[in-house]
This record gives C-alpha cells, sequence and structure tokens, in this order.
C-alpha cells in the first residue's frame, strides 16, 4: 500500500495544471495568501484525517515513509558515511553526505537537525533533503539522530545536539572540516534545535558561522495568530502540535526556557541567520516575529515567507515545484554564507 500510494502522489505531481486545478477543488484563500494547487490536492488527498494526531509509533513510521515520497532521487556523486559521536548518555549516530570533488580537507559543512515535532522523524526521513543540499551547495552535510520524545523529554534531545556539533567542532581534521565554516540548520523541531545552538554556542570558542531555519519552531510558550488561521487541514495541525509540547516538555514550566523556546532567548550575537517560513503553517507567525528579533538585535537576517506552501516543504521539494523553488533559494543562502 505503501508503494501504491507514493507512486500515486508522485504521479499527481505530473498532472497539467488545469486538471490538478480541477481536482483540487475550490481554491483556499487565507489572510491574503493562496494555497498553491498541487500541495492543496495533496494534503487533501495524501495527509491524514484532519484533527488526527494519531500515536507516536504512526508518527514516526509516517515520518520515515511519506517523508520521502516526493523525495529528490539519491544522486552517485554523494558519498554518505555513517558515523556516532560521543555523547550525554552513548553514542549519537549521525551520517555524513560529501558530493564529488568537495575537498577532502577544510570543506564548508552545515550539522543538520530533522524535523518531526521532538517525537519523530530521522536520518531517513531527511536523508534525500540532505544528500541534494549537499551536492548542490557544494558543502558537507552532517545528520544527526538525537533522542527523541517521549522516551527522551526535554532537554535530552537538544542536549544530544549540543554534543552532536561541538564533536564535529573538535574531529573537524578527521571529518576533513573548516572550523570557520560550520553552519547549523533543520526543519520544524530541528529549525527549533538550530536556533537554540546559535544562541547557546555564540559565545564559545566554535561559534557557528550561519544558520538556516526551515519552517521554524521557536516558541513552545504560547500560540499565535497563525495557530487559529490553519488549525487544521494544512498537514501540520494545531492539536498535533499541542500533542508534540506535551510530549516533549517534561514540565509546564519548560516551555518558557530558551533551549526549548528560543524566542525567549538572547539572539544578541548570534550567527547570522535564514528563516524560510510557510505560508499556510501554525508556525507562520512565530517564524516571522523571530526574523524580526533577529535583525533588532543587529544579526543579519532573511526572512522568506512562502505563501503558497503548507508545512514541511523541504520534504516534496524533489517533486513540488513551489517546494523546489524555495529548496533552489537555501541552496543558494547556503552557497553565498559558507
Amino acid at each position: 500500500m505503501e508503494s501504491i500510494l507514493r507512486f500515486a502522489a508522485r504521479t499527481a505531481c505530473k498532472l497539467p495544471a488545469p486538471i490538478l486545478k480541477r481536482l483540487s477543488g475550490p481554491t483556499i484563500e487565507i489572510d491574503g495568501q493562496t494555497l498553491d494547487p498541487l500541495v492543496q490536492f495533496l494534503v487533501r488527498n495524501f495527509a491524514d484525517k484532519p484533527g488526527d494526531v494519531g500515536t507516536v509509533e504512526s508518527t514516526r513510521h509516517s515520518f520515515d515513509t511519506q517523508g520521502t515520497w516526493m523525495d529528490f532521487p539519491h544522486h552517485p556523486s554523494v558519498k554518505a558515511q555513517r558515523g556516532s559521536f560521543d555523547g550525554p548518555a552513548g553514542g549519537i549516530p549521525y551520517e555524513m553526505y560529501r558530493p564529488k570533488g568537495l575537498p577532502a580537507k577544510d570543506a564548508p559543512v552545515m550539522v543538520f537537525y530533522h524535523g518531526g515535532g521532538h517525537t519523530g522523524g530521522s536520518i531517513k526521513s531527511h536523508a534525500g533533503a540532505c544528500r541534494e543540499l549537499a551536492r548542490r551547495a557544494d558543502i558537507a552535510v552532517v545528520s544527526v539522530e538525537y533522542r527523541l520524545a517521549p522516551e527522551h523529554r526535554f532537554p535530552v534531545g537538544i542536549d544530544d545536539c549540543l554534543a552532536a556539533y561541538d564533536a564535529v567542532f573538535a574531529q573537524a581534521d578527521t571529518l576533513g572540516i573548516d572550523r570557520a565554516r560550520i553552519a547549523v540548520g533543520g526543519d520544524s523541531a530541528g529549525a527549533n534545535v538550530a536556533a537554540v545552538l546559535a544562541q547557546q554556542r555564540k559565545d564559545a570558542p566554535h561559534p557557528p558561522a550561519y544558520q538556516i531555519l526551515w519552517v521554524p519552531w521557536v516558541d513552545m510558550s504560547k500560540q499565535t495568530r497563525s495557530y487559529d488561521l490553519f488549525d487544521v487541514g494544512f498537514f501540520l495541525e494545531k492539536p498535533k502540535m499541542e500533542w508534540y509540547i506535551d510530549n516533549y516538555l517534561a514540565a509546564p514550566e519548560d516551555a518558557m526556557h530558551p533551549k526549548a523556546s528560543p524566542i525567549l532567548g538572547d539572539v544578541s550575537g548570534v550567527c547570522p541567520a535564514a528563516l524560510l517560513i510557510a505560508g499556510f503553517d501554525p508556525l507562520r507567525d512565530e517564524g516571522v516575529a523571530y526574523g524580526e528579533k533577529l535583525k533588532a538585535a543587529g544579526v543579519a537576517t532573511d526572512v522568506k515567507v512562502y505563501d503558497t506552501l503548507v508545512h514541511p516543504f523541504v520534504n516534496v521539494a524533489g517533486c513540488v515545484p513551489a517546494a523546489a523553488a524555495a529548496f533552489d533559494d537555501a541552496v543558494g543562502l547556503l552557497r553565498e554564507n559558507l
């Protein structure tokens, strides 16, 4: 069944625009934004039933299967190498992607943290995006497998991610990495991690050089207006976000900690940033607000709102033209800033 659904979803992406528009139903316009017809069709026909939160097991399965349905093909010029970093409670698995022709030493790198609400997601769910970023941006990408909730609640996963970043710096010579050109990035919960890391390591001997945040989740302390505008029916939903927070936080007061809600942290002196935000997303407004906070602190920041897309578009960029255009932007930003 999974293979059939994958084939159907990918086939839908090739339908002529007039047919797709008829199949997707009446145009959806909210808050001055118009949902991309292909995205509308995919959400309508392939997303979970609106309001269905699911289970931990079904969430993880969904990320590792549906997350790859419209991914990029694995290009043979990108080589993958698995390894493990020492962490607070044992090994932290990672996979490193290097495109053909990248220098064997002093190469730029992005340490990537996958999305999944701190409950799901994995190296597998984001391998295609990481490989393609490595190939097209001509960088190494280290994808980190941090521990997940509810088995491991805040701040366990964050501490794994901090340890992995420190290990990349410490092992730069072995990994063939330029210590002065280490970026951090991720989507959704992974963007939460990257934003936290940029704050937590800004005064370290080895601060990141750049941060790129796809559909960032930066505030667990409150809900913005976009939670109500896009509460259900646009892939990521308000009930699911509330479920993620309940899984992740060890206590309600943890939501006020900057390591959980980086929008509450001190952003002065953090590295330059890019925020790539989806228009039809409960997290839209907090992403925009975080971008404004960075700018107000004097941080060089690019904020791009893709107002026809839903959360998380990095996983469908292999087939959805509007998401592919956003992916092109990410590649350009990495090339410019690393």
